[in-house]
């Protein structure tokens, strides 16, 4: 009869430490549900970027950029041809060729005419198509009278050829060196933007020389003189005359 109140109050004890129990899990739970609906739409942002950035596929290549080709080189025969000497205080001509090598054949130092030729094979961009093509050449060589002496210029087509002359003066004797410069420059037809490649620099020799010390005028003026004395020697009837004009002077 004594244990009976004693179960009781065991029993609502137990049973109130399991509701108070219950409703502090119901409080947290609830506490934590707000806090995780309130994070879903931050973590879908992060999931979801403005831009997504797509990678190949393990099957699919990755595509490699875009290279121009390169321009088609034109072969061209390059020649010169100047006075390995020549006198002092005369003019002479100096003459640089480009032409087509279709066989590319190089030809080598030569005499023709008493002048040297040398030759060498050149490759160009073949750019005909989007560029106008100008060929520029200067002839730089100190002591000596050169016309035209500063850069000057000349279209280049396709399949033709371009030719450029200088006029050489050496005033003096000596031996003089200078540098034949041939350029190509390139300007676009659509942009106009220019663009210039050094193409050749060959080295010409030129020595001037002189008779017995004297300038070429005075060489000159000798040979004039004697060409007039040897015309009228050569006159027909001249021995006869001279001999009249001694028995004249003899009779006196």
């Amino acid at each position: 009869m004594n244990n009976t109140p004693i179960f009781t109050r065991n029993f609502f004890r137990f049973l109130a430490a399991w509701v108070v129990l219950l409703l502090a899990i119901a409080a947290c739970g609830g506490a934590a549900a707000p806090s995780d609906i309130a994070e879903e739409p931050a973590m879908t942002q992060q999931l979801l970027p403005d831009e997504v950035e797509e990678f190949p596929s393990e099957g699919e290549p990755e595509p490699s950029p875009m290279i121009a080709p390169p321009a088609i080189l034109e072969r061209r025969y390059l020649s010169i041809e100047y006075p390995p000497q020549m006198r002092a205080g005369d003019s002479d001509l100096v003459r640089l060729t480009l032409e087509v090598d279709d066989l590319g054949n190089v030809v080598p130092t030569a005499i023709f005419e008493g002048n040297v030729v040398t030759g060498e094979v050149v490759e160009i961009p073949n750019l005909y198509e989007t560029h106008h093509v100008i060929a520029e050449a200067k002839f730089d060589i100190a002591g000596v009278e050169v016309s035209p002496s500063e850069v000057f210029s000349q279209t280049l087509s396709q399949g033709q050829s371009v030719t450029f002359l200088w006029s050489v003066r050496p005033a003096e004797s000596g031996l003089y060196r200078g540098t034949i410069w041939f350029y190509l420059r390139f300007m676009d037809k659509v942009s106009g933007e220019e663009s210039q490649k050094t193409i050749s620099a060959q080295i010409v020799e030129i020595e001037a020389v002189n008779l017995f010390g004297l300038p070429a005028n005075t060489v000159r003026t000798f040979g004039g003189v004697g060409s007039v004395v040897g015309a009228v020697i050569g006159f027909p009837f001249f021995e006869d005359i001279v001999r009249f004009i001694f028995s004249r002077y003899k009779r006196r």
